[in-house]
């Protein structure tokens, strides 16, 4: 795989993206509570764990590849915070006790540990739908647009997707083969980066063609950053990665990097980085993305 810097200018540029995610967020908060007083405590337990940090890689993504097939972010801004709503919704409800029961996520307390389990599985609930809205609220887009926009998300988050993956994490107890992993890889974590690259490219009104590679790439981008995040349980650093570390061994789960080694688990992960950077070649001004995705496979956080 070819060893591409992450250079100035493309921290620079995911600085910005971030940015603009995060003033738009802020926008979003302010209109959720607009009115609602009486309710105040549940906006204050979705915007706790939407604001407490995370790398926005599915805005990111979302993003840029709206602007590699020719449109703006504003076109895909509504897009890239609904991703990552449905993102943190599905972080509050992995930490709760009846799935991951993990205590800290990004180096503070679990929504549940700040909120109570309650308060947390409706913040969950209400950023999940806050995320459709967002989306089908967004006059600036045509009603076509929105419409392919809200399907892709519902497609990307129900059974045959994100929740679909969580089902075989949590409820499966034979003995996981190397395939079954990737097949509940790709619908846990590359469902929704799936759906991220997909919208950036529907909002510029892109063909099937670019639509499709942007598909295949984050496709091998989700199974390359799940290796690296299994990887990362066994070797990271609490405080570096603000949670808990060998979760995944203490609750008897079965990862990649467990059932392959952790040297195997890295050369595959690089493979599929080298696969996902080859379907950049159709889109132009693609510098960014590249230097991204090996970002992502070097990440130590």
């Amino acid at each position: 795989m070819s060893d591409l810097a992450f250079t100035d200018t493309a921290r620079k540029r995911l600085d910005d993206l971030i940015d603009i995610t995060e003033q738009h967020l802020k926008i979003l908060r302010f209109k959720a509570i607009e009115g609602i007083s009486e309710r105040s405590d549940i906006v204050d337990a979705m915007w706790y764990s939407v604001s407490a940090g995370g790398k926005r890689i599915r805005p990111v993504l979302t993003l840029e590849f709206c602007s590699v097939c020719g449109g703006t972010e504003r076109q895909a801004l509504s897009a890239a915070c609904a991703l990552e709503m449905i993102h943190t919704f599905s972080l509050i409800h992995d930490d709760l006790p009846c799935m991951d029961n993990d205590d800290y996520r990004r180096g503070k307390p679990s929504c549940h540990k700040a909120y109570g389990e309650a308060e947390a599985l409706l913040a969950g609930d209400a950023l999940l739908n806050l995320a459709y809205e967002t989306v089908a609220a967004d006059e600036s887009l045509s009603a076509e647009t929105r419409t392919s926009l809200v399907c892709e998300l519902s497609r990307s988050t129900g059974i045959s997707g994100m929740i679909g993956g969580q089902v075989i994490d949590t409820t499966y107890k034979g003995e996981f083969s190397e395939q079954l992993l990737i097949n509940m890889y790709s619908m846990k974590t590359g469902a929704l980066l799936k759906a991220a690259c997909r919208m950036g490219c529907i909002a510029a009104g892109a063909d099937n063609e670019h639509i499709e590679a942007a598909e295949r790439y984050a496709g091998n981008v989700g199974l390359a950053f799940q290796i690296i995040d299994d990887i990362l349980d066994i070797t990271g650093d609490e405080s570096t990665l603000g949670k808990p570390v060998g979760s995944d061994a203490q609750n008897g789960k079965i990862t990649y990097a467990s059932l392959i080694g952790i040297d195997a688990a890295r050369e595959k992960a690089a493979h599929f980085t080298q696969k996902a950077l080859d379907e950049l070649c159709i889109f132009e001004n693609n510098m960014f993305l590249k230097e991204f995705t090996s970002y992502l496979l070097k990440r130590n956080y």
